[in-house]
């Protein structure tokens, strides 16, 4: 198996709709966000998978190091290699791989936040610094776009936290930080039994619309000259939408089971943008 075949398998194994985003790119844009995702994707599986805390901390810091090696021209695992070819033509920096798994090592470190700055200051490494490295693979050329790139990376994370609430729940995570439980007088022990309450509908209206108002803040900071280049991250912005949509709208079923769209609401979506001038 090629490099290149490990990441595109890795990536179709987590049933994302970040694929939908990818099948319009060319054949280089496509295998490095490809392989970008397929990283993302296994250090979060180290997190999402821990037993041992110490086996997981050590598990991050090898793939700390295997960044290292992959600037130095030596890297040894499948998505770095595949990564490498990548680092020079789409302008790769370093930092943001480390803020990645660092955003990984908080999830080790802590199960709740207290702020909403706590919140955004993990979402920051976890995703917004994924957003500017997908940003540098999908071509801008306006600084302005960087900052679409992260304030859109917050906006998918936040929408990730509504719609996996329970499943977090059943790993000891609550990402709402306490502020926001306080708003609605919900105490953190009794999130699981205010489902269905209106203060449960409360909570959730209000996360919604700090999504929705993060994904126009991105919009706002695409420069209409790079959104050519943007239209992947376009599409994740217009199906994770729909899917905050449908999570806003009955927060009790969206807690009982995890939102979703089906392929072909995902694949038209993608198709509506991607055939957009």
């Amino acid at each position: 198996m090629t490099p290149e075949e490990y990441c595109a398998k890795k990536t179709a194994q987590s049933g994302s709709s970040f694929y939908y985003s990818f099948l319009f790119l060319d054949k280089n844009k496509r295998e490095a966000i490809t392989a970008l995702y397929a990283f993302c994707r296994e250090v979060d599986d180290i997190v999402d998978g821990a037993s041992d805390e110490y086996i997981a901390r050590s598990k991050l810091s090898w793939w700390a190091r295997e960044i290292e090696k992959m600037w130095a021209g030596t890297p040894q695992h499948p998505v770095t290699l595949a990564l490498q070819r990548f680092i020079e033509p789409y302008k790769l920096e370093q930092k943001y791989f480390q803020l990645i798994i660092d955003g990984m090592l908080m999830d080790l470190e802590r199960q709740n936040y207290e702020t909403m700055d706590q919140l955004t200051q993990y979402c920051y490494r976890s995703a917004s610094a994924v957003g500017v490295l997908s940003a540098n693979i999908f071509g801008y050329s306006h600084p302005s776009t960087l900052m679409y790139a992260e304030k859109l990376g917050l906006a998918l994370q936040l929408t990730n936290i509504l719609r996996d609430i329970n499943e977090d729940l059943t790993r000891g995570r609550i990402y709402i930080p306490l502020e926001e439980l306080e708003k609605v007088k919900i105490a953190r022990p009794d999130l699981r039994h205010s489902v269905g309450t209106v203060a449960f509908d409360n909570l959730v209206a209000n996360q919604v619309d700090i999504a929705q108002s993060l994904f126009d803040s991105a919009h706002d900071n695409l420069h209409t000259d790079d959104r050519q280049s943007q239209k992947a991250g376009l599409i994740m912005s217009a199906i994770y939408r729909k899917l905050l949509e449908k999570i806003a709208s009955k927060p009790s079923r969206s807690f009982a089971k995890r939102q979703t769209l089906t392929p072909i609401h995902k694949l038209w979506i993608a198709w509506r943008i991607w055939s957009n001038p």
